[in-house]
């Protein structure tokens, strides 16, 4: 499949202290449009808007110069909302902020709402992930294309059922991953029906076929296929996420440790499940949670694809940068490691 022709963005691109000085110095293999503005256009049938690197204090350091970002069902849930929100300007290769496929192109009611308890809800989720997936070889020809970019190795980042998605991608083995940062993961979505179930006070709908689905994208069951990519992966929860509780990320940091292969980190903080306010279709300034998450996906890829410029310094050590994020105290988050 072939994507539409890219256009430039006709909005400035995000803010950030890395956004402010002049254009980064790196090899041709960035793409032709580094040094300019944001693009929009459309991969494999999914619109996106993808973010050149712009950092001024680092450059790329291994084969891994994009990272593909999916949004969720629930705020920010599109490409342009999230990439408003978790801009990651300080690493410094492309983002692309990809669209997951629905019906309609329209945003659908989030996770956390009534309709994911009948079998529609649940088949547009399904359908949300599984097509993601399925189509990311062909958006990844087509964003290498369109932004000039070599083969090479991606990094991935989603947030909901967009970290589902990434969870997915890796255990099909769909395209080289080498590292991944995912926030709020749904990794079992019936066992976030049950939790709605308990505060909408009333059964799921579910027909044959949206059960099945849900069992076929119950991703703990696929942990030791996601660890075998030997990707570095970053999970993040919210303490007061009821969609995606943090134990549900503990419980698959642990997982995945047992099978091995892979370096696994988590933190929880203290944040509810969204990354932006209702309806969270549109840019929009980010919210403090955002801005939080923001720093850590920054660090975490940072740290692995890129090398600080050796004239700007090397800035505060991670965990400092960390501390500024207000972790949720040891006695109720599991541990960051």
């Amino acid at each position: 499949m072939s994507g539409d022709r890219p256009i430039p963005s006709t909005g400035p691109p995000p803010v950030g202290p890395s956004s402010m000085g002049p254009p980064a110095v790196g090899p041709s293999s960035m793409g032709p449009s580094a040094t300019g503005g944001p693009v929009r256009g459309t991969a494999a049938g999914s619109a996106y808007l993808a973010l050149p690197p712009t950092a001024v204090d680092a450059r790329p350091a291994t084969a891994t110069r994009l990272v593909v970002v999916w949004p969720g069902l629930d705020p920010p849930r599109t490409a342009a909302a999230l990439a408003a929100a978790v801009p990651l300007t300080g690493v410094p290769v492309w983002r692309v902020y990809l669209d997951l496929p629905l019906p309609d192109g329209r945003p659908s009611a989030g996770l956390g709402s009534g309709a994911f308890l009948e079998s529609h809800g649940m088949e547009v989720y399904g359908a949300a992930v599984e097509q993601a997936v399925e189509r990311l070889p062909a958006a990844l020809a087509d964003l290498r294309r369109d932004l000039g970019l070599p083969n090479g190795p991606i990094g991935l980042a989603g947030f909901s059922a967009g970290g589902a998605a990434a969870l997915l991608a890796l255990a099909r083995d769909v395209a080289p991953v080498s590292t991944a940062a995912l926030v709020a993961p749904v990794v079992a979505p019936s066992r976030a029906a049950r939790a709605l179930e308990k505060r909408a006070g009333r059964d799921r709908a579910w027909s044959d076929r949206a059960r099945g689905l849900a069992e076929r994208l119950d991703l703990g069951a696929r942990a030791g296929e996601i660890a075998a990519r030997g990707a570095a992966l970053l999970l993040i929860g919210g303490a007061k996420d009821r969609v995606v509780p943090p134990s549900e990320i503990t419980a698959l940091r642990d997982l995945l440790r047992r099978h091995g292969g892979c370096t696994v980190e988590s933190a929880t903080f203290r944040m509810g499940h969204a990354l932006a306010a209702e309806p969270g279709a549109e840019a929009r300034p980010p919210i403090t949670e955002a801005v939080r998450v923001d720093g850590v996906l920054g660090d975490w890829f940072r740290e692995r694809v890129a090398e600080v410029d050796p004239r700007f310094g090397h800035g505060p050590p991670a965990e400092e940068t960390r501390t500024d994020l207000r972790p949720v105290p040891a006695q109720v988050r599991a541990s960051t490691s």
